[in-house]
């Protein structure tokens, strides 16, 4: 799905943010996890290039901010992350992408990763359903929590498939 120069550009932004989480490897995994679960979905979903390359970046960088967080409120909640996350992020995508349009999408789903009731596309319901699906498995969230929220915000048919092989 996605072409080779895309690609490629993927696999630097993957290792600018591999760089920029050095030695933090919780960080570094939760990612990559995102990132793959997220690109499953997404490439099931739509034939859309530049959808799935939105999809892979966002995934790649949503939690990118989580240090700056932590260093500047002491805190990784959420909303922190929504705030700061935009910031680092757009320093790391403009040494590699030209195209406004991607950098800006990617940015917007980044500050609003962990704001459900605004959903307006479908990479921003694959990133919120494939970070969902790590965090539950990190968190071992109960069965319970995992259905409500399921049943209250999953909408792709792949990612209720990969949340219920994988924790229900």
């Amino acid at each position: 799905m996605i072409l080779i120069q895309e690609e490629k550009m993927i696999q630097k932004i993957l290792y600018e943010m591999i760089q920029y989480n050095s030695k933090d490897t919780r960080r570094i995994n939760h990612a990559l996890k995102v990132f793959s679960l997220a690109k499953c979905i997404i490439e099931n979903g739509t034939t859309d290039k530049v959808l799935v390359e939105i999809v892979c970046l966002s995934a790649i960088l949503h939690d990118i901010g989580i240090h700056v967080c932590e260093e500047k409120y002491n805190s990784s909640a959420g909303k922190y992350q929504e705030i700061e996350g935009p910031h680092v992020a757009n320093e790391i995508l403009l040494k590699h992408y030209e195209n406004n349009d991607i950098i800006k999408r990617v940015l917007y789903l980044i500050a609003h990763h962990h704001t459900y009731n605004k959903i307006d596309g479908l990479d921003y319901q694959v990133l919120i359903e494939a970070d969902l699906i790590v965090n539950f498995e990190e968190k071992e969230s109960s069965k319970k929590t995992i259905l409500a929220t399921c049943n209250k915000l999953f909408k792709t048919a792949t990612g209720i498939n990969i949340l219920k092989s994988m924790l229900m």
